[in-house]
């Protein structure tokens, strides 16, 4: 009798420990940390015209053995005055390296800050470049991403003003650009292509911002095909 006593107690007592460790202190549980939020992409003015008639000498920088040219240039090689370019993104075909592309966020005119997708490439290793203008005429877009898979097809990654994004992808070396696929996305995203021999070769990865998220702070997305 005494034997099943104790045991009784001890079953009630493992019970009811058992059923507080289940129990979740409510008063000492912290609260979720809110998604941190910064500046936003937004449309401030209207489209700038492009003058590519009014043009000054293509910088060339010289540093030791390495040669710098400049890639937002017309097609005679010298500078668009009144133009302007920053985020620069670059790829480079793996399978001939001379080959390279370059998108960034062009401004037509330092007077407007409205950004558009632009874009160069070059097939001579760089030495030169032609500058064939955006993507899209007069559309908004910012956070340009540039990347190459292993056969040398290249792809270019551009945020909307809605905050998300589509992808584009060249097939005749970088001459020109087709939208191929809405990419979800988000504000400040960037991605990456499995050039492994992986079994995921071939999938790119996509990570963005918690701000300008249409996804309730989610930020990554995987493309396979």
């Amino acid at each position: 009798m005494l034997r099943t006593v104790v045991i009784l107690t001890f079953l009630a007592l493992s019970a009811s420990f058992a059923q507080q460790r289940a129990t979740p202190n409510v008063s000492s549980a912290v609260p979720p940390k809110a998604l941190p939020t910064e500046p936003l992409e937004k449309s401030e003015d209207m489209p700038a015209l492009l003058r590519p008639d009014q043009f000054s000498p293509g910088m060339v920088s010289q540093f030791g053995n390495f040669t710098s040219y400049q890639v937002n240039v017309n097609s005679s090689g010298q500078n668009i005055v009144g133009d302007a370019a920053n985020e620069p993104s670059i790829c480079v075909d793996p399978t001939n390296p001379l080959k390279m592309s370059i998108g960034w966020r062009q401004f037509n005119n330092v007077s407007s800050n409205f950004r558009q997708a632009g874009w160069t490439y070059t097939i001579n290793g760089g030495t030169s470049w032609t500058f064939p203008g955006v993507l899209e005429n007069n559309v908004f877009r910012s956070d340009p991403v540039l990347n190459s898979d292993a056969t040398g097809r290249f792809f270019y990654l551009s945020l909307l003003q809605s905050f998300f994004d589509d992808i584009w992808r060249s097939l005749d070396g970088e001459h020109t650009w087709t939208d191929i696929a809405g990419a979800d996305g988000g504000d400040k995203q960037w991605f990456t292509i499995d050039n492994t021999n992986s079994s995921g070769h071939g999938f790119q990865y996509q990570i963005w911002s918690t701000a300008g998220n249409n996804f309730g702070g989610r930020q990554a997305t995987v493309a396979i095909h």
